[in-house]
């Protein structure tokens, strides 16, 4: 059946280790004269932090934000001024080349590309490469709503046709942009008195608008920039020919791989190290953050594969699976999220996975960052009240008329049982295939058989 991230979120603690950290970079070719003159270019350098945002770690019983999203970019930009830099002579360029230039799964689906869900993958992101949008009633009737962008109003066009309407007569909201386009379009109606609407949107290229928000931050700070904004990207069919455009040489840590670079290795003016590892495992499974898995399976291809790439991360993915015993024919892998449709695994697959994980030394640890029924991330809403809140650690998945949990349970006599339940191409509305789930697992807790 399609499966959510929860099978292969087991993988990355075994093969990086917590403590590995991902550096971003301002890097320049050039050098800098008395004047403050930088010539050359500048470069924001991405590998993979995927918290460059206002998110507070580690993760405490729910997701936190601070009121600073693009800290980082404004701390980087300060040190620049620190150094004297007040003239760059070159552009500024946003250089996601540590993964290759995908930002998509196979099999994703484009109502997906919109929203926060399906956000686009890069080396560099940034606020979770989302732009939040707030949504409010004008003060009369007839008036258009007001929408305000952040942390980067000039990202996009808006084209705001949402018009104020009387109390009482309801709220519709729709919210569209093309594939590629740079319009955000936003319609409908929001009434007097309506306490307000939030929406996260993905942006379109992540290290394009890495490249124009670090160019606005530093021209703020009265740094004249005399080139263009642009991107790098190591493009996907350039490493089937063994080229990689990437200048930056791994500042990741771990195991590296050497790089072709410039005969001149870049001067370093700013960076910044990113929280362990182990925080963002947290992230991904407590909250199922589609993004940061998909992050991480490509830092597992480039770390410990051949490439920062979706098929490099998969091949080590599968050579760790195989290594765990679970056979090839239980499962096949499209993407790092579980967003691809085209995925499929067995339930079996799941669990002899769960009892792996188990017996590893860091198999206790692991556990801890799956989300517990009716205290934290993706359970906190469920298991309230019921013998199994507190007792059952487990990884939701949720598809349209898919549902799954796999995890542990810990019984009333003691035991704990590894589990893993799929609901699939069910025509019932999808709490009532949640609550069947839910039951199930309750009985598992109380070593009863489940209620029909």
């Amino acid at each position: 059946m399609p499966t959510s991230s929860s099978f292969r979120l087991r993988i990355p603690r075994g093969l990086i280790g917590p403590n590995y950290r991902a550096r971003t970079t301002v890097e320049t070719p050039g050098s800098q004269d008395g004047h403050g003159r930088l010539t050359g270019d500048l470069f924001l350098v991405g590998r993979g932090d995927p918290n460059l945002s206002g998110r507070i770690l580690p993760y405490n019983l729910r997701t936190e934000r601070s009121d600073l999203p693009i800290k980082v970019l404004e701390d980087l930009a300060d040190e620049l001024v620190k150094k004297g830099i007040k003239y760059v002579d070159g552009d500024v360029i946003a250089d996601d080349s540590y993964f290759a230039f995908e930002r998509y799964g196979e099999g994703w689906t484009q109502d997906d590309l919109v929203w926060a869900d399906g956000a686009p993958v890069s080396a560099l992101t940034i606020n979770d490469n989302v732009l939040f949008v707030s949504i409010d009633p004008a003060n009369r009737p007839g008036e258009r709503a007001l929408v305000k962008i952040a942390p980067f109003s000039d990202y996009y066009q808006i084209d705001n046709r949402i018009i104020t309407t009387p109390a009482g007569t309801g709220r519709k909201i729709f919210i569209n942009r093309e594939p590629g386009s740079m319009v955000l379009t936003l319609w409908g109606n929001m009434p007097l008195g309506d306490p307000g609407a939030n929406e996260a949107l993905a942006v379109e290229d992540p290290a394009g608008f890495a490249a124009a928000l670090f160019r606005s931050l530093l021209e703020k700070r009265g740094i004249v920039i005399y080139g263009h904004t642009r991107t790098r990207h190591t493009e996907l069919a350039s490493l089937s020919t063994f080229s990689v455009t990437a200048l930056a040489t791994a500042h990741g840590g771990g195991d590296t791989h050497t790089q072709p670079s410039s005969s001149k290795e870049p001067q370093v003016l700013a960076s910044y190290d990113s929280k362990p590892l182990s925080d963002d495992l947290r992230v991904i499974n407590k909250v199922s953050q589609n993004l940061h898995a998909e992050i991480l399976l490509r830092l597992l291809g480039r770390e410990k594969g051949t490439a920062g790439t979706i098929e490099g991360g998969l091949e080590v993915v599968k050579s760790f699976l195989t290594q765990a015993g679970i056979p090839s024919g239980e499962y096949v892998f499209y993407d790092g999220s579980g967003l691809s449709r085209q995925n499929l695994v067995t339930p079996h697959a799941v669990v002899a996975l769960l009892q792996y994980v188990a017996k590893q030394p860091w198999g206790l640890l692991y556990s801890e960052t799956l989300p517990v029924a009716g205290i934290d991330g993706s359970l906190a809403d469920r298991f309230h009240g019921t013998p199994a809140q507190g007792l059952v650690l487990a990884k939701t998945g949720s598809l349209d008329h898919v549902k799954s949990l796999s995890g542990y349970a810990n019984t009333v006599s003691g035991d704990r049982i590894a589990f893993s339940i799929f609901s699939n191409n069910f025509d019932v509305p999808g709490r009532r295939a949640q609550d069947a789930i839910d039951r199930i697992v309750e009985a598992i807790v109380q070593d009863t058989p489940a209620r029909h």
